[in-house]
C-alpha cells in the first residue's frame, strides 16, 4: 500500500514493491497515482501466492481509511519488509 501526497492510499499487488512505487512515481503506474504524487510506501504484506494478493488486496480496499491507517500504524514496515 502506498499513501498519495493528500494522505490517501492506494493498494495493489505486485511481486516487486520498491519497484513499483518507483513506477507509481515516475508516473507509469495505475491512473489514480499518476494524479495524486508522489507516493511513499508505507505497508506490505507477504502473500502465498497471485490469488491470495489479489484476495487480500480487495479485502484492504473494502476497509475504511481509519482501518487502513490504523493497520499501518501497527505494522511498523520495517518488520514486513525483512
Amino acid at each position: 500500500m502506498v499513501e498519495c501526497q493528500d494522505g490517501s492510499f492506494y493498494t495493489g499487488w505486485t511481486v516487486d514493491p520498491a519497484r513499483r512505487e518507483k513506477q507509481h512515481n515516475a508516473g507509469n503506474g495505475a491512473k489514480y497515482t499518476r494524479l495524486h504524487r508522489p507516493v511513499k510506501l508505507v505497508y506490505i504484506e507477504e502473500q502465498a501466492d497471485r490469488s491470495a494478493a489479489m484476495k487480500r488486496e480487495l479485502a484492504i480496499k473494502r476497509m475504511s481509511h481509519e482501518q487502513k491507517r490504523k493497520m499501518i500504524l501497527n505494522t511498523p514496515l520495517a518488520e514486513v519488509s525483512q
